[in-house]
């Protein structure tokens, strides 16, 4: 069978922009494509190509005519579903490919893709379970556990999938060699680096109101084996910079600790960025210095609010102490921090005034911000839905305000644009 699998173009929207001028905020969208390459690498006996629209926009027309793909798998966050659903029908209508739509928005609000150009829909992890359902084709997959036939005017009906260790297919490593073609786009543009990027663990075990990770694996924290991470990081070559992929690297810290020995005994000298919490920064600070020497260089940390009260509206399950102790460890250490810091749409000028204050009190490498966005399928959608304004998936990027803001609209993305130059302008990176 001929497999085509699609990463979708950049296609967010942007309110600031669009209505005010503000092209400050655009959220861009980049990286390789890790989802499709490691469904690809469990598809051995199948032809498969990966095109990539985000390094290559233009260039699905010529590889459906060139490919005549079988099947076609498409995969996006939620600010994109609307352009998964439009490239589904292009696809349709050049080559009657069978369709099938999964990743983040997919697994966690399905019925979105109930739709008549989309044939199946993956819900959570899909490596082994899209294989399941490539292997039953043209059969109808539909009974396969997570997996969901389309029944346009109906609602799905498909059995929930409890997924486990053997999801991750271990054996059967990621095809990089599928995007080789696209690697120039796949830099860290800023020192000038490539970036490869590995999957250490899938899923998280906390709760946040408005994370949407837990749909991918029914709330599970899966771990790869230190063996096949070490793997896939030899796979990549002399790519310098490995992005370990995932919401949480340091989940399990056992596990973490023993793919940092792992990795150190293999002979492997690359710079890592990872994903941590500050609490695990805090209790396991001995664990951050043995990934220090390992080559750990960064790590991305959701700070998210400032307040013990914020993070509980949140669910966050963390401390404002925890988070401004992490920093000074981090900083002893010699460990870049980017961090990650949620703007509410009830934000006031002085809430604005307060965050820019913190930062300067307590230094980030790199901040991001982001605005309160309730994506469908999250607590945080099914308390604030009554709330929204904007329905429209393509304003999800989470930079635009989809409930009321306090502020004047206008005032608050000046705020908002206002904090980022300041932050920005302090910033290392």
């Amino acid at each position: 069978m001929k497999i085509l699998l699609v990463n979708p173009p950049n296609c967010g929207r942007s309110i600031p922009e669009e209505r005010y001028g503000i092209d400050s905020l655009r959220q861009i969208f980049r990286g390789e494509p890790l989802a499709l390459e490691t469904l690809a690498g469990n598809l051995d006996g199948h032809e498969v190509r990966i095109v990539d629209l985000k390094a290559a926009p233009d260039s699905l027309p010529r590889e459906l005519a060139d490919f005549r793909p079988d099947l076609a798998g498409l995969t996006g966050v939620t600010c994109e579903a609307n352009t998964l659903v439009k490239l589904a029908g292009q696809i349709k209508e050049s080559c009657g490919a069978t369709i099938v739509v999964g990743g983040v928005h997919a697994s966690n609000d399905p019925e979105f893709f109930n739709r008549a150009e989309i044939d199946y829909i993956v819900v959570g992890l899909g490596k082994l379970s899209f294989r399941q359902l490539v292997d039953t084709l043209p059969a109808d997959g539909g009974h396969i556990p997570g997996v969901a036939r389309t029944r346009p005017g109906e609602r799905l009906s498909f059995t929930v999938r409890s997924f486990s260790g053997a999801d991750l297919v271990q054996s059967a490593p990621p095809r990089y060699d599928l995007v080789e073609r696209y690697r120039p786009h796949y830099r860290l543009q800023s020192l000038g680096l490539d970036m490869g990027a590995v999957a250490s663990a899938f899923g998280c075990p906390f709760e946040c109101s408005f994370c949407c990770i837990a749909g991918l694996t029914g709330g599970r924290y899966l771990t790869q084996s230190c063996e096949s991470v070490v793997r896939d990081i030899g796979l990549l070559g002399d790519i310098p910079v490995i992005r370990l992929v995932d919401a949480n690297t340091f989940g399990n810290p056992e596990h973490a600790r023993r793919l940092c020995r792992q990795i150190r005994q293999a002979g492997i000298k690359k710079n890592f960025l990872a994903d941590v919490r500050s609490d695990t920064v805090v209790r396991h600070p001995e664990l951050l210095r043995e990934w220090k020497e390992a080559g750990l260089r960064s790590v991305i940390i959701g700070f998210e609010a400032l307040d013990d009260a914020r993070l509980g509206e949140l669910n966050k399950a963390n401390s404002a102490a925890a988070n401004r102790e992490a920093i000074g460890i981090l900083h002893e250490i010699g460990i870049t921090i980017v961090g990650d810091f949620i703007i509410s749409p009830d934000y006031d000028e002085e809430a604005f005034g307060l965050l820019d204050k913190y930062l300067e009190d307590n230094p980030i490498d790199l901040p991001i911000f982001t605005v309160l966005t309730p994506l469908p399928g999250t607590p945080l959608y099914r308390e604030e839905k009554e709330r929204i304004v904007i329905d429209d998936l393509d304003y999800y990027t989470l930079t635009n305000a989809v409930v009321p803001t306090r502020l004047d609209e206008k005032i608050f993305y000046e705020n908002y644009a206002r904090l980022t130059r300041s932050a920005h302008a302090r910033a290392k990176l």
